[in-house]
């Protein structure tokens, strides 16, 4: 039996992928900040503090697999220069604390997932409008774009090390508990369907039970090495986006749109990624086999909101 060794182990994508390595027979070991006992069988808890550059050795020495979902969450509050500096240091730190981990201990990893996003890249060109950003492209110069390049070096020196080394630029996740789903969905119950700006903007969007059978099936196909984006092959644009979710959540709804300049009032630079549009492709995890259980918005609404 595997052991798979998870950072981000208790968030909302991290709690649905130690549910699925479970039922696929992996053990689990979920690093945390706090002391904490497991009720469940072959899942345990190891500690580490990324602040202070520690971990349990004994848990990189007992792990596999690797997956590294650790982060600040990007969007989940307002983007003052403490707050940016916490989102790029809690990525960075922690990517630097496990290469360490893994150069001064002995350890049978041989597989090693990195979580990265799609905020690698920047607004829609005519080219991307049409075949979709894809790996090769180049990072975006923006904040989040600058985020994703240093977040990505943390972990790169994995591939020295003999440890195959997948990293999966993540598009905006919907689930049924939390996330981006849940804030769209909080004026539809109210009859509004509230469109972004123009409403144009391309949404790149993933099921989250589709990540987490990425990272499965990244973690079981041995071919699998290097950049991934993780989206739907069926990009949406916000508007659209928003009109399927009202036409789901109320019987009757009023289409609503709020201003640019309402938004950068709400949510400061924040705005700048609401507003942004960009096509990703999902064209390279497809070609390496991966098949996609909800690659419409329309399939993963009916199965989120049923």
């Amino acid at each position: 039996m595997q052991t798979v060794l998870i950072t981000g182990g208790t968030g909302m994508i991290g709690k649905s992928l130690t549910t699925l390595f479970l039922e696929k027979g992996y053990k689990v070991i979920v690093l945390t900040r706090k002391d904490k006992k497991s009720r469940r069988l072959n899942v345990s808890f190891a500690k580490w503090d990324v602040e202070k550059g520690t971990i349990d050795a004994s848990a990189i020495q007992a792990a596999n697999i690797i997956v590294h979902l650790a982060g600040e969450g990007v969007a989940d509050k307002r983007w003052s220069v403490k707050r940016k500096q916490a989102i790029v240091d809690s990525r960075v730190q922690s990517g630097n604390l496990l290469v360490k981990a893994l150069s001064e201990n002995q350890h049978q990893v041989k597989t090693f997932i990195a979580a990265s996003a799609i905020g690698w890249y920047g607004p829609d060109t005519e080219t991307s409008l049409v075949n979709g950003f894809v790996e090769t492209d180049s990072s975006d110069n923006s904040y989040l774009g600058n985020t994703c390049q240093v977040w990505e070096q943390s972990t790169s020196a994995i591939a020295t090390m003999g440890i195959r080394l997948v990293t999966l630029r993540i598009g905006i996740v919907f689930n049924k508990k939390g996330g981006a789903l849940a804030e769209f969905i909080k004026p539809a119950k109210f009859g509004l369907a509230t469109i972004l700006g123009t409403g144009k903007q391309i949404v790149s969007w993933i099921h989250q039970q589709d990540l987490c059978r990425i990272i499965q099936y990244a973690i079981e196909t041995p071919s699998l090495v290097g950049i991934y984006n993780a989206v739907a092959p069926k990009t949406i644009s916000n508007k659209k986006l928003v009109l399927a979710i009202a036409k789901k959540t109320y019987p009757i709804y009023l289409p609503v749109y709020v201003p640019s300049f309402a938004l950068k009032i709400i949510l400061g630079e924040m705005s700048i990624e609401v507003l942004k549009s960009a096509k990703v492709s999902a064209q390279k995890i497809q070609a390496a086999g991966f098949v996609f259980d909800f690659p419409t918005v329309e399939e993963a609404l009916t199965d989120l909101l049923k």
